[in-house]
């Protein structure tokens, strides 16, 4: 159905460019188009209604005023405004829309549409219309331009990262229109390999853009600031946004140590110098390895000796990312101290004998090996090696360290060289006629002796009693004492040669003991005497060495062994003196 309106109609059906009419807001289900059903009205002065000023295209930025004229002078009819089909209202009446106003001098025909702070929703294509004329205006497109939202960087303002990691910078420039363009700024300069997208949003009208930026590690430093700026025609002069690098590392540690070098006894003091970021949680000390619980800031002091020199003292600093350990030795000055001391050996005859002594000691020490009691240098080194040893190799040998100006040690050893017995005994013993007496054999032997025993005429005894005689042995830190004892000495035990043998796996010693009655006269000189006088007469006399004429021993019991010529002072003149046995003493 169809009803004529003055000049416009109404139908239940709407065209694609038909006018809708909203009321208070609300759009109503009443579609109007406009169609002309006759000529233009013309005035009575026969001008036809036509339009002096049509709305045309615009571009405004959100936010912003925004005026489109229509003029139709001398028309007092009807006048609609169409926003993408809808009618807004009839004449000034736009109550729907607080935003809209119509303004101008209607006398004049203006019905010019005033829009207050444009926004998205005015995005949208405008029509004049005058009803009662049949008229319409040219469609104008109203294009509204939405700066983005402040752009932002994840994780601003500060973004930190771990040295040596490159840097991924992501930019959000929101809810734009058109999309943002988005660059990156370092020190005035553009960065350039961004990747850069954009997101239609629901509205089909906005847009929102991402921009992530990747700097490697070695073009990141501490401290820089990067700049987002995102920009499109509603802010050209864009909009920005920054973030500080923060980049974060393990403690740069530096130790030192004060004075240096220094005598052993002596305050020294350690700094711990620390960068870190982030800060430093906790520093701490040890010596050699093990914890200086004492200490907790970044400065130890302390009286060094000679374990600084070689057990470092470390400092470990720590902070979030974890913790920086640096340590140092510290150049004392100290005498020897041993490092491996030497050991005693045992070893046979005919093999080496290796000694091994180490010291240490700061500056430079000299070491000396000597036997005790030689003055002989047997090694300037370490190692002290004795070829093909013999038995008078054993002894003590001395390892000694020199450090000039400072100080000395030494350490003595012992060398034990395995061979056969060694018997040293005096030959001759003694013991008083009707008492008990004793002979004694003293023995060295490495490894001990396995066997002793005593043999005289035909008797063979190790140990324990047969009739008059005991034998007896004793060790000694020096060796083994064997002791035959004899119970009533007879004057027979004086006429018996008595033999001390010892064996071990080396080998066997001997050793011939007699023994002399104590008291005799033995050690004593006689001399028998050629007195020559002045007549040339000579007289013959029996001189007892250290005794008198009278107490001389019968010729019998002498015997002649040599003849010296000696000068009697006794006697003006010279005698011819023969030694007789016995004869121990010196004539």
């Amino acid at each position: 159905m169809v009803e004529v309106c003055s000049g416009w109609s109404m139908t239940s059906v709407p065209g694609p460019k038909e006018p809708r009419l909203a009321e208070e807001g609300k759009m109503s289900r009443l579609s109007c188009s406009l169609t002309c059903l006759s000529p233009p009205l013309c005035l009575p002065t026969g001008r036809c209604a036509v339009f002096t000023q049509q709305p045309h295209d615009l571009v405004v930025v959100a936010g912003q005023p925004v005026t489109l004229p229509c003029s139709i002078p001398g028309y007092h009819g009807i006048v609609l405004w169409v926003k993408d089909g809808l009618a807004l209202g009839v004449n000034r009446d736009l109550s729907g829309y607080p935003r809209y106003a119509v303004v101008g001098d209607h006398d004049e025909g203006e019905y010019h549409l005033r829009i207050q702070r444009v926004e998205l929703v005015d995005d949208a294509l405008f029509e004049c219309q005058a009803i009662q004329a049949a008229i319409r205006s040219r469609p104008a497109r109203v294009t509204v331009l939405v700066p983005p939202d402040d752009p932002a960087i994840t994780g601003a303002p500060v973004v930190s990262l771990r040295a040596g990691e490159p840097l991924n910078l992501t930019c959000h420039a929101n809810n734009a229109k058109p999309a943002a363009s988005i660059i990156w700024i370092r020190d005035r300069e553009v960065l350039s390999g961004a990747v850069y997208s954009k997101t239609l949003l629901r509205d089909g009208k906005r847009e929102s853009a991402v921009s992530t930026l990747h700097i490697p590690a070695s073009s990141v430093e501490s401290g820089q600031i990067i700049t987002c700026r995102a920009s499109n025609k509603a802010v050209p002069s864009g909009k920005e946004a920054r973030v500080t690098i923060d980049i974060q590392h393990l403690p740069l540690v530096n130790l030192s140590v004060e004075p240096q070098p220094i005598l052993e006894g002596n305050l020294v003091k350690f700094h711990c110098s620390a960068k870190a970021n982030p800060p430093v949680t906790q520093y701490r000390w040890a010596k050699g390895g093990n914890i200086i619980r004492e200490v907790s800031g970044d400065t130890y002091e302390v009286v060094v000796d000679h374990s600084f020199f070689t057990e470092p003292v470390s400092c470990e600093v720590t902070n979030l990312l974890g913790s920086t350990n640096v340590s140092r030795n510290v150049d004392v000055y100290f005498g020897p101290h041993m490092a491996a001391e030497p050991q005693s050996l045992q070893v046979d005859q005919g093999s080496d004998a290796v000694f091994n002594c180490a010291w240490t000691g700061n500056p430079s020490l000299t070491i000396v090996w000597m036997k005790r009691g030689s003055g002989v240098v047997l090694s300037n080194e370490n190692v002290l090696t004795l070829r093909a040893v013999k038995q008078e190799d054993a002894g003590k040998y001395v390892c000694r360290a020199v450090v000039p100006r400072v100080g000395a040690g030494e350490k003595e050893v012992s060398l034990t060289v395995n061979g056969p017995p060694t018997i040293s005994s005096t030959q001759t013993q003694q013991a008083l006629h009707g008492e008990k007496g004793q002979i004694k054999c003293f023995i060295r032997s490495t490894p001990p002796p396995d066997r002793i025993a005593w043999s005289w005429k035909e008797t063979v005894l190790e140990s324990g009693t047969s009739g008059r005689y005991t034998v007896e042995t004793v060790s000694t830190e020096e060796g083994v004492i064997s002791t035959l004892t004899m119970s009533n000495i007879v004057p027979a035990d004086f006429q018996t040669i008595y033999n001390c043998t010892a064996w071990n796996s080396f080998g066997s010693d001997t050793e011939i003991i007699r023994l002399r009655e104590q008291g005799g006269r033995q050690g004593s000189t006689a001399l028998l005497v050629l007195r020559v006088l002045a007549d040339h007469q000579f007289a013959l006399a029996l001189l007892w060495g250290g005794s008198n004429w009278s107490h001389a021993p019968h010729p019998a019991h002498a015997q002649v062994s040599s003849l010296r010529l000696q000068e009697d002072r006794t006697l003006n003149g010279s005698a011819l003196c023969w030694k007789v046995a016995p004869c121990s003493g010196v004539v």
